[in-house]
Formats: C-alpha cells, structure tokens, sequence
C-alpha cells in the first residue's frame, strides 16, 4: 500500500487542482442541497442561471455546454421550463436548425428567487472569510479562466494534441 504522504508532491501547485475539483463539487452539493429544501433541482435552476448570466438568445447545444448535459437531457429540461412559462425558444434567424433558447419575463422573477436562495447558501459557505479575501480569490478565478481560454484558443490553433 502507497504512503499517501509520500506517493505525491506536496506543493500547493502539486495539490491545487485535485483540491479545488473536490471543493467546486463540495460547494455544489452543499448549494443542491439548499436549494432543494426551497423547492429548487439542479436539474432546472441550473439552465435559468446560465441563460441570465449570458443574457440569453443562445443555443440550445451551446446551453448543454454551459450546464454540462447532453442535448437531448437538456431539451426534456427545456420542454418543461417552457411549459413553465420560464423560458421560450425561437428559430435561429441566421440558422433555420437552431433554436435559441430565452428567459420569459417569468423566468426572469424565478431567477431573482433562485439568485436570493443562492445568496443565502453562498453567505453560510463565505461567513469566515473577508470581502478582500473574497475578491482576490475571484481575481485568481479570472486570472486562470483567462489562462484556460487562452490554453484552449492555441489547442484549436494547433490541433489535436496540444494542452
């Protein structure tokens, strides 16, 4: 048996990713589990975020991305958000084949109501930590999803293969 001491590194950029994949899905659960108690899944809220974060009118393949679902598994999503009234998908005006996927009024009103629910779980996750402390994490969040855009915009450049 390996001495878990000794079979890794222990820098803090040796143990960063593994740590923060396990904590980003800490964090999720912990707000899934808020958010159901208020009468929310993830399965719905999840999509309402995305579409107010982006502004809308997207894709619906480009909206599976963002939530990290198939297509087909976001469609039966979508079929119910829309009888709902929460959302709307219109064609595509320069793409007959896609539909661009909007939030109604309505839906706006439930993202306001999911944004409070979410605010309360993220204030009980941060209370020991300071709002300078809070911001510079997320500078640091900016700082490596810019690194990764740039990272993924050279592996398009390159193909197949590059990191």
């Amino acid at each position: 048996m390996k001495n878990p001491t000794t079979a890794h590194p222990s820098g803090p950029r040796s143990r960063f990713g593994i740590r923060f994949s396990l904590l980003a899905r800490r964090w999720r659960h912990r707000l899934d589990a808020h958010l159901a108690r208020a009468g929310l899944t993830d399965a719905t809220w999840v999509p309402l975020i995305h579409l107010d974060e982006t502004g809308g009118g997207m894709s619906q393949k480009d909206l599976a991305l963002l939530v990290g679902v198939d297509g087909s598994s976001l469609v039966r999503v979508l079929d119910i958000l829309e009888r709902q009234g929460l959302v709307e998908r219109r064609r595509c005006e320069t793409d007959g084949r896609a539909r661009l996927v909007r939030l109604t009024p309505d839906g706006e009103r439930r993202v306001a109501g999911i944004r409070q629910e979410l605010g309360k779980g993220e204030r009980a996750l941060l209370a020991d930590l300071s709002e300078q402390e809070i911001a510079a994490m997320l500078e640091c969040f900016d700082r490596i999803d810019r690194r990764i855009a740039a990272l993924e915009r050279a592996a398009a450049d390159n193909g197949p293969g590059a990191l």
